[in-house]
């Protein structure tokens, strides 16, 4: 059994067809095919269902798939142990974040990393624990749930929600909004706004709904947008107001929320596993991050 036909079994569950998981390997769709059915051979029995095009994955393979991922996990952790007890220092470090914060955050900061550092390598973790994020493969962790043993963490920072309303709007000359008067009033429920919203996993939303809950409040009828960049387009076109933690686009005006207990935020942590071999240089990576969000958002803090 090859480590490379146990990635093919993942990508192939992970994409759903032999053709989607073709184009994400780079191997052609038969050759693919007789690889997995080599694998199924080789561990004697089947691990697909093919109906229709689609391959989803018998019980045997719903119950295998785990472990296949637990030895690719622990390959590659190989790997770069090896090559950082052969070179003394991390060629390459992955990082898994949040959307919002990939694009606001992650990506500034890798454009001000020289050729000395580590590789950066990006993915997408929505709504996912450290653990997860590391289980995926990620050497560093950016989440908004805390951490525990064996993984350590840094709080990365408080960054505001906003409450975000075009020029002509009746808010757009208001400095802050309170958390109530963002859903309806039970006495006056036509006063209420449409809100725009980020999906359930986003750690806007997250924060939002959290704060509703512990006010006894909540919200009706809300736009899902497919992220913050879109939730603020839509409010930008009058459908809403688009409550996200991005950095304001299209013309909007920005409010902060506030609650009973001070403003609606996203508290961010970094997180790494302290067994990984080069934890070290992992940590001062994290502190390097630290540093950056803090002078990079220094201004817009203020604003808040």
């Amino acid at each position: 059994m090859e480590l490379r036909t146990l990635r093919y079994f993942v990508a192939t569950v992970d994409a759903g067809t032999v053709t989607a998981a073709a184009e994400r390997l780079h191997v052609t769709q038969p050759g693919l095919s007789r690889q997995l059915r080599q694998l199924e051979q080789e561990l004697g029995v089947d691990l697909f269902h093919r109906t229709g095009g689609r391959l989803t994955p018998t019980r045997a393979g719903q119950s295998l798939l785990p472990l296949a991922q637990d030895v690719l996990e622990r390959a590659d952790a190989l790997r770069v142990a090896a090559a950082f007890h052969a070179k003394g220092r991390l060629d390459r470090l992955t990082i898994g974040a949040p959307l919002t914060t990939l694009r606001d955050v992650v990506a500034p900061f890798i454009a001000t990393l020289d050729a000395g550092d580590p590789i950066p390598a990006v993915f997408q973790a929505d709504g996912q624990t450290a653990g997860e994020i590391l289980g995926r493969g990620a050497d560093l962790a950016v989440t908004s749930f805390p951490a525990r043993a064996p993984y350590e963490s840094r709080t990365l920072a408080e960054l505001p929600v906003w409450a975000c309303v075009p020029p002509g709007h009746r808010w757009a000359h208001r400095a802050r909004l309170r958390l109530a008067e963002l859903v309806a009033d039970p006495e006056h429920p036509s006063t209420a706004e449409r809100l725009v919203l980020p999906p359930a996993t986003f750690t806007s939303r997250i924060s939002l709904d959290a704060a509703l809950q512990r006010a006894g409040r909540s919200y009706s009828d809300p736009i899902e947008a497919a992220d913050g960049t879109v939730a603020q387009a839509l409010a930008a076109a009058g459908r809403g107001v688009a409550v996200v933690s991005d950095d304001p686009q299209f013309g909007l005006h920005a409010l902060p929320i506030h609650t009973d207990d001070g403003k609606l935020s996203v508290r961010l942590i970094t997180a790494w596993d302290s067994r990984h071999p080069a934890h070290t240089a992992i940590a001062a990576v994290a502190d390097r991050l630290r540093l950056f969000v803090a002078q990079r958002y220094s201004v817009t803090n203020d604003r808040t």
